[in-house]
């Protein structure tokens, strides 16, 4: 059984402390608890320069050294405290960077309330144990054979074709209604533009949100959660299968920032508290000026920020900022511009502050398209950021290449 340290503060009183062993016993993991005493406390306080209030807080910090030290034995690391304390971000994100630092083992962490979903919570821990169980396969530097791949999102489905290392067909729909449906048409266009035939495939993947329907429709290989499979598109599509690098995910619903090492995950954040810092919310913006999403990425990069206010937090006070804007007679290209940072803002505080950012940083998914959006993360990060050809299909990719090291049909 694979054993996950949980390293916490609040889950006790949010009331998800059993959500999350329950979750952990269904993927064949357990939850073990460093123990530690009181010198231990003030020992890694000194060490990690911090003077917390909390006692649990400083539990928090102690039983991370105790991790680092191997005094439990643990496969992966979840770190969690509550969104709503301030201090409790803080003790999260040094907690984090020092188990990162200081040893090899793979964490997640989340910032949670008593309204997180058990859902949220499942596609943290699925993608912890995927990295632990599923290491050599994510490791897994090319792909053979002919093998396709169909990441289900919230808001568009996409679909790729590989062949021997080669991306030959690929495909992009809005997901509509039936997600099934929507696979089915994504598949069959990326087929076509392949110009091979379904039964040609040797193997299927499937991800993203609908991907157990669609895995099971299609009769998939290959059924796994978004955070790992992207990550893997995203590092053979950039070349940086190899080292060290930053993937960030703007989705259509929520964000992810993951760390790799050498194509591998070693460390991830995963969702928005408001779809205010998401794709939805660029969405939103381009439908009231009446663009496309593209376009609001080009009028962004015409446009000056700094001469609109907006709070992109949450999605309706955003909405607001932007239409007091247009009302006021703003310039089209500075809303643009002003949605497109605080988006990236937004991001920053709520993800890549959790985790060290190493270069280089690459930016998959759809909205890597919008330009200004690119723009505005590299000019909140400091440092450039890559966009890979084929970044959008990022997801379907990666499950092409994964299926291809699995049994085939």
């Amino acid at each position: 059984m694979i054993n996950l340290a949980l390293i916490s503060c609040g889950i006790e009183y949010s009331g998800i402390r059993g959500e999350i062993e329950r979750l952990a016993k269904s993927l064949g993991a357990r939850l073990v608890i460093p123990e530690v005493d009181e010198s231990r406390i003030r020992e890694v306080e000194e060490e990690m320069e911090l003077n917390l209030a909390s006692n649990d807080l400083k539990l928090m910090l102690a039983r991370a050294k105790i991790v680092v030290e191997k005094g439990v034995d643990a496969d992966g690391v979840f770190v969690a405290s509550c969104f709503r304390c301030a201090e409790g971000a803080i003790a999260r994100n040094a907690v984090t960077k020092y188990i990162q630092k200081h040893s090899g083992l793979p964490i997640v962490t989340s910032s949670f309330t008593e309204r997180t979903k058990a859902n949220t919570l499942l596609l943290r821990l699925e993608a912890l144990v995927n990295v632990i169980e599923r290491k050599s396969l994510l490791a897994r530097k090319i792909q053979v054979g002919l093998t396709g791949g169909v990441d289900s999102g919230s808001s568009m489905t996409k679909a790729a074709i590989m062949q021997d290392n080669q991306v030959i067909g690929v495909a992009w729909v809005r997901t509509e209604g039936d997600v099934i449906a929507s696979a089915k048409k994504a598949l069959t266009i990326a087929l076509t533009s392949a110009g091979v035939e379904q039964e040609d495939l040797d193997a299927i993947g499937a991800t993203g949100y609908g991907r157990g329907p669609v895995g099971k429709h299609f009769k998939a290989e290959l059924i796994q959660e978004e955070i790992t499979v992207c990550s893997k598109g995203a590092s053979f599509l950039s070349g940086h299968q190899s080292g060290q690098a930053t993937i960030i995910d703007i989705g259509g619903m929520d964000n992810k920032a993951t760390a790799l090492f050498n194509g591998i995950p070693v460390s991830f954040t995963v969702g928005s508290i408001c779809a205010g810092s998401s794709g939805k919310f660029l969405e939103s913006c381009a439908q009231r000026l009446g663009v496309n999403i593209i376009e609001l990425g080009k009028m962004a990069q015409k446009g000056d920020y700094r001469k609109i206010r907006m709070n992109a937090y949450c999605i309706v006070f955003g909405m607001q900022d932007l239409v007091a804007a247009v009302g006021k007679g703003a310039e089209p290209e500075d809303v643009a511009s002003a949605a497109c940072y605080s988006v990236a803002q937004q991001f920053y505080e709520q993800h890549l502050q959790e985790m060290s950012v190493v270069e280089p940083v690459i930016q998959v998914g759809g909205t890597s398209m919008i330009r200004g959006l690119v723009d505005a993360m590299e000019d909140t990060i400091g440092c450039k950021v890559i966009v890979p050809r084929y970044s959008q299909y990022t997801g379907a990719i990666g499950a092409s290449m994964l299926v291809s090291g699995l049994k085939k049909r």
